[in-house]
């Protein structure tokens, strides 16, 4: 069972998607909050697989929230969403910096949503379909000068070209074909890099591609 909690300081936004994710065989809503500070103190409570954040609650923003829970040790577990009302919010790059594990626009289709969830819990990345490629330009052209790629050091030949695949959006199915290996292969690839780095999920490879200059801006496609 998938266990999620809301925060959001809309009750009805928070009702919506309770109904739509209590629905579910393998999803339970856990918990809901109405502002950060309270999404903190229940997550630390009931443990749940997931938070879906939004970026704008009173006492406690989306971002503080999701940085007071990535950085909890304890924590390792969840993994949080954030909720945004814009598909490019400026705060999305920094929330994906402090440790999210994606977004989604708050007027998603239900099915994406549900695909959403089941992906960040089963160890994907979510960079909202649609607005991936934009999204990681905009991020691209944000992003500091690239520090040295120290850090690269401990992956293979293979593993750099994954992490940069990684980084320019493509998923496991696309990298695959471009490589011609299996989606499993690919799948295995960027797995084993995200533990040499230490990277959370796959929105931190993205993140640690541009600054480490292993990708750069105007490399899509």
């Amino acid at each position: 069972m998938i266990r999620v909690l809301l925060a959001d300081d809309q009750s009805l936004v928070r009702a919506g998607f309770r109904a739509l994710l209590d629905a579910q065989p393998d999803i339970e809503v856990a918990g809901e909050a109405a502002d950060g500070a309270e999404a903190v103190r229940l997550v630390g409570e009931l443990r749940p697989d997931i938070v879906l954040m939004d970026i704008r609650m009173p006492h406690l923003d989306g971002l503080a929230a999701t940085r007071a829970i990535t950085e909890d040790a304890r924590l390792d577990d969840v993994r949080v969403v954030m909720l945004t009302t814009f598909e490019l919010d400026e705060y999305v790059f920094e929330a994906i910096r402090s440790g999210a594990s994606g977004f989604l626009v708050k007027d998603t289709e239900p099915d994406e949503l549900l695909r959403a969830v089941r992906a960040v819990v089963g160890g994907d990345a979510l960079l909202s379909p649609g607005v991936t490629r934009r999204l990681i330009a905009e991020f691209a052209a944000r992003s500091k000068e690239p520090a040295a790629a120290t850090g690269l050091r401990e992956l293979t030949e293979r593993e750099r070209e994954v992490m940069a695949l990684v980084g320019i959006g493509l998923s496991n199915e696309e990298i695959a074909r471009r490589l011609v290996v299996s989606p499993l292969t690919a799948k295995t690839h960027v797995s084993r890099t995200m533990v040499k780095l230490g990277a959370r999920d796959r929105a931190q490879l993205v993140v640690l591609a541009y600054e480490s200059g292993l990708v750069r801006p105007g490399w899509l496609g």
